[in-house]
């Protein structure tokens, strides 16, 4: 997974319709989930589409997340939520500014309120599966 720092220089590069393109092709680059972890306890709630999150604790701590959505733009966005969070320890992502890591990215401007009604809610779970691993 690309970091969110090469992520945002090639979003700032970019321009409207090449915006869409570049989150669609994130979404497309995160690992498959296996559709046995797409269950009720894994969806994101809130979301215009189905988006399912799930978290792997590795050996030392830190974590890794596999996610879905049945949207590509969406699947893009949640791509940039996960890069934000993406193999650090769990108690650090249980307590990590996700909103404000994504921030530059000026999402509500960029996007209809459809398309990021949900990424509160995609934070939300992210950072109670976090939560929970780290035992806080």
């Amino acid at each position: 997974m690309r970091s969110l720092t090469d992520i945002l220089d090639e979003y700032a590069f970019l321009e409207g319709d090449e915006r869409y393109r570049l989150l669609i092709e994130l979404g497309r680059e995160l690992e498959a989930m296996p559709d046995a972890l797409k269950t009720d306890a894994t969806l994101v709630r809130g979301c215009s589409a189905s988006v399912w999150v799930y978290p792997v604790a590795r050996e030392d701590g830190r974590l890794h997340f596999l996610a879905d959505s049945n949207a590509a733009i969406t699947k893009g966005i949640v791509a940039l939520v996960l890069a934000a969070v993406a193999d650090r320890p769990a108690a650090e992502v249980a307590s990590l500014d996700v909103a404000d890591l994504l921030a530059p990215f000026d999402l509500k401007n960029q996007l209809s309120s459809n398309r990021t009604q949900g990424v509160p809610n995609m934070i939300a779970l992210v950072r109670e599966h976090a939560a929970r691993l780290a035992g806080v």
